[in-house]
Parts: C-alpha cells; sequence; structure tokens
C-alpha cells in the first residue's frame, strides 16, 4: 500500500492526500514535521534530503517534492481522469502547476507566514503580497473564464496543485479584487468531498 509520510495540516502534503482521495488510492499516512518532528533525523534524511514533508513511498519507489507526487499518483493511477490521455491537456495541467511553484507560491506564502504562522513581518512585504497575490490570481481568473477547471473542463493535477493556495486566499483578513471565475472555481472545488475532507474542512 503506498506510504505517505507527512502531517495532515501540511498544504503539500494535502495536495497529495486529496489526489488519491480523488483517484480511489488507498494509502498509509504517518505523522511527520511540524510539531511532530522526525523530519531532521537520519532515517527520514535518507529517503528526503530536503527535509520537508511529503515523501511518499510506493512499493519501494520513494518519491518527493509535492507537485512531482501528484504528477506521479496521477499519471500512474488516475490516467484519463487527473492526468488527461490528451498530451495537450496533459501539458496545460502540468503548466498551472509549474506555475504555482514559480508565481502564486511566493505571495500566497507570504501570507500565510504573516496571517496564519503570526511571524512579524514588516507591513510593506505583507500589502507587497497581498497585491502582488490579486495580480497573478487575476491571470488564473482569466483563463477560468474559458474552461470550467485550470486545463479544461474536468478537474486535473493542475487545480490540485492550487486547491490550498486558493483556500487560504479567501482566509486571509485582507481585501481582495472581485475575480467571479476564481470564485466560482473555488465553489467547485468545495463542492467535492475530497477537496472538503482533505483542505476546505481545515
Amino acid at each position: 500500500m503506498l506510504k505517505i509520510l507527512g502531517r495532515k495540516t501540511s498544504s503539500n502534503v494535502q495536495k497529495v492526500l486529496w489526489c488519491c482521495e480523488e483517484i480511489g488510492l488507498p494509502f498509509e499516512r504517518t505523522d511527520i514535521g511540524g510539531e511532530f518532528g522526525k523530519n531532521k533525523e537520519p532515517e527520514y534524511l535518507a529517503l528526503n534530503p530536503n527535509g520537508l514533508v511529503p515523501t511518499i513511498n510506493d512499493d519501494g519507489f520513494v518519491l518527493w517534492e509535492s507537485n512531482s507526487c501528484v504528477r506521479y499518483l496521477a499519471a500512474k493511477y488516475g490516467k484519463g481522469k487527473l492526468w488527461p490521455a490528451d498530451a495537450q491537456l496533459a501539458a496545460s495541467a502540468s503548466r498551472w502547476m509549474d506555475w504555482q511553484l514559480s508565481t502564486l507560491n511566493a505571495p500566497v506564502g507570504t501570507l500565510f507566514r504573516a496571517y496564519l504562522r503570526k511571524e512579524d513581518l514588516p507591513a510593506a512585504d505583507i500589502e507587497a503580497a497581498r497585491k502582488r497575490g490579486g495580480e497573478v490570481w487575476k491571470m488564473l481568473d482569466a483563463q477560468l473564464a474559458k474552461t470550467p477547471f485550470v486545463a479544461g473542463s474536468e478537474l486535473t493535477v493542475g487545480d490540485i496543485a492550487m486547491g490550498n493556495a486558493i483556500h487560504r486566499w479567501y482566509k486571509f483578513p485582507i481585501e481582495r479584487p472581485d475575480l467571479t471565475n476564481l470564485k466560482a472555481w473555488y465553489g467547485r472545488l468545495c463542492a467535492r468531498p475530497a477537496y472538503q475532507k482533505h483542505i476546505g474542512s481545515l
């Protein structure tokens, strides 16, 4: 059985849990990281030298980096569902996963540190992240004016990569641009039982 190492409150672990739930893939999860520790111990570092979560073990195949884990599991167990059979749709979904890391992650991460972790960050940094966050979400809003999900008519790995970020975005006590398509997409995610179980209810 697939083993997932990582605490369920980690945004990156949540991607993998949501992915597994959507494709009906059973797994065993072990609490690692955060208040549980163990992620800097030699045994864990031998699996994941970054010392971060998640790490998965699929019958002896060990993989880390959350988006890579989602791509692998979707391609192996959810092909034609989360991982589109059409190569162009799959590439589009994968592109949005990369966009989450390269473009979206920085502003949302700063706001997370400020409002959820309660770190004492400079007010100018928080405001810059709020403004930048609104700008980058507008890019996705434009895409969602064309398709109900980020890569087309169905949920894919591209949506999985950003599901936690959009949930946090609407939890932050900030002024946000009124992005109709983005909000409707978030509503579609919230209507999915697997999303509610691993992200929306936390």
